[in-house]
């Protein structure tokens, strides 16, 4: 067997191997997404599959993408309700990420999301844009079916679009930011404690956010402070949290998602997850960038001290451009003989 037929036959196993991991990742979050289900055992207000599937073409390539399809195909052939709908929603929800990458690969998107465009990006190209996609073939798909009835099209289109949407928001960043998380070998003792401290009181929301009690809003603090302290590695756990707890709470229609309409309460979830996640990662990404020019500005400011040392020491001295023919003289003395007979009003003649 050639060198080159083992690198093929390696490549070709590990290309499926990752087909295999993702189809896998891609079914298990799936089943924990539809334990909140709101719509036709099918259709959540968080679905976590798209953001697993918009960051696995984002690490791995397009190349990936017949796990997502798989994926999707595994989880949709128990719900039903026919073959040809199961395809189409399986088409529908490989085809939505598939578009976002597309985006943001157009879009110049760093998957460091260490610069506030890239963020925006992923907010409104990733989430926003390309989830319109499997949001209309499913919901359509439901309703040809007649699984959903006319006028129940558009809230379950909205419901699908949203939690799709939500899903690329908020587990999306997670697992971009895990791809270069980085133990913290030298951060001092009271940075780690800073972090328990900050993992208990999102604990601590989160209990009240499940309870009767309507405190949703104690959430915010909690991310500008991992946005502020934490940047993107702080604020993107704390908001899939915080989300999380909130759909909980609105799942047991508890808090302010007591004794109000399915509706109603969809605005209310989303509208709070949405600012949530936004809050999040705008504010983490400014942060970044803040910290990102201050070093700029710091190393800039160095080097330009240490130029200043040089020329006070007399150990540095600028070098002018000059022509060809008068290397000889110009460069060692720093102006040429032509010029000093210039000087004394003498004629010189130039050879070009």
């Amino acid at each position: 067997m050639t060198v080159a037929r083992r690198e093929r036959i390696r490549r070709g196993t590990a290309a499926a191997l990752e087909i295999c991991v993702v189809a896998a990742v891609y079914y298990g979050s799936a089943k924990l997404g539809l334990l909140q289900q709101l719509v036709r055992g099918q259709v959540t207000p968080l679905w976590p599959p798209t953001g697993i599937a918009v960051a696995s073409l984002l690490l791995r390539g397009p190349r990936v993408w017949p796990g997502i399809a798989l994926g999707a195909l595994l989880v949709n052939a128990s719900l039903g309700p026919s073959l040809p709908a199961v395809l189409a929603i399986m088409a529908g929800n490989t085809l939505a990420p598939v578009c976002s990458y597309a985006l943001l690969r157009h879009a110049g998107f760093r998957i460091e999301l260490s610069r506030l465009r890239d963020v925006l990006a992923l907010i409104f190209l990733g989430a926003f844009t390309g989830m319109l996609v499997s949001a209309t073939i499913g919901s359509g798909t439901l309703a040809l079916a007649g699984v959903v009835s006319a006028g129940g099209f558009w809230p379950t289109w909205s419901v699908w679009w949203t939690g799709d949407a939500m899903g690329v928001l908020v587990v999306t960043p997670v697992l971009l930011v895990l791809r270069s998380a980085r133990w913290p070998k030298e951060a001092p003792p009271s940075r780690w404690a800073e972090g328990f401290l900050l993992l208990a009181a999102t604990a601590c929301v989160g209990l009240l956010e499940t309870s009767n009690a309507p405190l949703m809003f104690l959430g915010f603090p909690l991310l500008i402070w991992a946005a502020f302290r934490f940047q993107l590695a702080g604020a993107t756990p704390c908001a899939l949290a915080v989300c999380t707890f909130t759909i909980v709470a609105a799942a047991r229609g508890s808090g302010p998602f007591a004794g109000h309409d399915l509706l109603t309460n969809m605005i209310t979830l989303q509208a709070f997850n949405g600012s949530s996640a936004l809050t999040a990662l705008l504010v983490a990404a400014a942060v970044s960038e803040r910290n990102q020019a201050q070093k700029e500005i710091s190393r800039a400011c160095a080097y330009l001290a240490e130029m200043v040392s040089k020329i006070s020491a007399g150990g540095y001295s600028p070098t002018l451009p000059v022509g060809d023919g008068e290397k000889d003289g110009g460069e060692r003395n720093g102006v040429g003989e032509e010029d000093k007979k210039e000087e004394r009003g003498g004629r010189t003649d130039r050879t070009v």
